[in-house]
């Protein structure tokens, strides 16, 4: 057994508190999985040998600050290295959000049995945190309420640090909100960083998961989705690479006529990792479900992405697609992909799908009798690949914040 997970369970053993009957649960789960290693498929192309590795302190005082997202009028909960920063948080909430630190969880009446409902129990990062996670917040908006500004979720990380949060998410029948979960950090952390959701009856999430740390950076976490009947989700993944980056998406079809879309872009340079796993389980019928990956990877960089549409034995009438597009700006850049279907019920219509492409000479030689120089053509090209997607955020300012980012994360990937 490694010795950070020694250390980690003997953390996790001192901890008492309300949600200690859950933690024993997991504690004792933990106890009987293996470490992953390359053996474990589902960390087959994922080398967590770099936890082991490195060096992390239980908390640490920083003077991270969170980033600013211009023209973003949000209500903003911001953690640094994984503690509740109340000086930058929002103090007045509108009518029909209630907002409670994880801490405070013992308050409520719903809290205790929502916890990791949602997260499956076959993540071996994810049993760590229902462990060891004692920050966080837990979110409840009311049946029939519109929360109008976004909630965005801020999460910064400084060197050395090591953070477990979770995050709560319960909407109301009819209601609707709009979630942000903004990583950012790019110095040597570590940090677990899960996020349950449980959208009820006529309900509709617009959801952001911005996973923007980079470099020396180590971060393993996941969102976790149930809808209700006639609900609707729409996801959006924004991925940077960094020494080592995963993220676990799971969306559960619990109810019938619910519909999800899942849209990705994640970027890669340098030698770069960004692992997604994803799994859209319809358990129930007349469900819908759409999923775009998009991804860029240049240099020694690997990215890897697992999608799996599960259609169990009674969900018939589904529609489930899912597309995963991939361009290779290097010879020795990697990309592991693996899509699957795993269908039980005989009247559905599904497709899934991945493609592999380098940049179009013929293209580039294009753009580039025209004036444009080659470094511009790059990013041009590069943009498009993507744009279609920023296109289809809803949220205005996310995607204007975000278009002058990824172009200069572009200008600086080479083609070789």
């Amino acid at each position: 057994m490694s010795q950070w997970l020694n250390q980690a369970l003997a953390q996790a053993n001192d901890i008492n508190d309300w949600l200690a009957p859950k933690r024993r649960q997991s504690l004792a789960l933990l106890k009987e999985t293996p470490w992953p290693s390359r053996k474990t498929e589902a960390w087959k192309y994922t080398p967590i040998n770099k936890i082991e590795r490195a060096k992390f302190a239980t908390r640490t005082a920083s003077q991270t600050k969170a980033v600013e997202i211009p023209n973003l009028a949000a209500i903003e909960l911001c953690f640094v290295d994984g503690m509740f920063d109340t000086t930058n948080s929002s103090n007045s909430l509108p009518k029909g959000l209630s907002v409670l630190q994880l801490s405070e969880g013992g308050q409520t009446n719903w809290a205790l049995d929502s916890f990791k409902q949602t997260k499956p129990d076959k993540h071996f990062f994810g049993l760590m945190n229902d462990a060891l996670a004692t920050q966080g917040c837990i979110i409840d908006i009311e049946d029939s309420s519109e929360i109008v500004e976004p909630i965005r979720i801020v999460q910064s990380f400084s060197l050395g640090s090591q953070s477990h949060t979770r995050i709560m998410v319960r909407l109301g029948e009819a209601s609707r909100a709009t979630v942000v979960e903004h990583l950012h950090g790019n110095d040597l952390s570590f940090n677990t960083s899960f996020a349950e959701y449980q959208i009820a009856d006529n309900a509709y999430l617009e959801h952001y998961r911005l996973a923007m740390q980079c470099q020396d950076a180590i971060s393993v976490g996941g969102c976790h989705f149930k809808l209700g009947h006639s609900s609707q989700l729409n996801s959006n993944l924004i991925g940077f690479g960094s020494q080592l980056s995963r993220v676990d998406v799971d969306i559960i079809h619990a109810g019938e006529h619910s519909d999800a879309k899942f849209n990705v872009i994640y970027l890669l340079d340098g030698r770069e990792i960004f692992d997604l796993h994803s799994a859209i389980e319809h358990t129930v019928p007349n469900g819908t479900s759409e999923q775009n990956v998009r991804c860029i990877v240049a240099d020694h960089a690997n990215a890897i992405f697992n999608g799996r549409i599960h259609i169990h034995r009674d969900a018939q009438k589904i529609l489930a697609e899912m597309n995963n597009r991939n361009l290779l700006m290097s010879d020795d850049a990697q990309v592991n992909t693996k899509p699957e279907l795993e269908i039980y019920a005989d009247d559905v219509r599904c497709a899934h799908g991945a493609t592999m492409a380098e940049i179009d000479e013929k293209s580039m030689y294009y753009l580039q009798s025209r004036g444009i120089n080659r470094s511009d053509a790059q990013v041009m090209l590069s943009f498009g690949f993507i744009n279609e997607l920023i296109d289809l955020m809803q949220n205005q300012a996310i995607g204007d914040w975000l278009r002058p980012i990824l172009r200069q994360r572009f200008a600086n990937m080479e083609i070789r």
